[in-house]
């Protein structure tokens, strides 16, 4: 999706300014397994779901931090936070992740993306910074504030 004005040349005009709110995704319990064989963190309160329906202060099964944070690439893509000018784009890391509140399996959650800085990095190649708050579903609280960074490149 096409953010409307946004380009390599325009990156500045959008700092500050919200860049956009992904589609809801569902983090059902067969996505949080198939993280924890990925990863091969295997916590109970990830996968054993009749323990942590008995055991967990969250009465049930919770994604991984980490999976929550994995998603953010797909959706930043999703989105066109990459300008489509850009001729290719690169996970840069992040500044700052708070894990706010617990990604309970079964919940929807969704990106919102804002714009904090652009960095000339010169050559072409610009540093975006921005903030990401995932979002649940029903939720007040975000489940993860994310400052990401991404280098592209004209």
């Amino acid at each position: 999706m096409a953010i409307e004005g946004y380009s390599m040349a325009t990156l500045c005009a959008f700092v500050g300014k919200e860049l956009g709110v992904s589609e809801w995704m569902e983090v059902d319990q067969a996505r949080i397994d198939a993280f924890a064989e990925c990863t091969e963190d295997r916590q109970w309160i990830h996968v054993d779901v009749e323990r942590a329906r008995k055991e967990s202060p969250f009465g049930g099964t919770i994604a991984h931090g980490y999976l929550t944070l994995s998603l953010l690439a797909g959706k930043l893509t999703g989105m066109g936070v990459v300008p489509g000018d850009a001729r290719a784009a690169v996970n840069y890391g992040l500044e700052k992740t708070r894990f706010l509140a617990p990604v309970r399996a079964g919940v929807r959650v969704r990106n919102r993306v804002r714009l904090l800085a652009v960095d000339d990095k010169g050559d072409g190649r610009v540093l975006l910074r921005m903030e990401n708050t995932m979002e649940v579903e029903g939720e007040a609280r975000p489940a993860m504030v994310a400052e990401a960074l991404a280098l592209v490149m004209a």
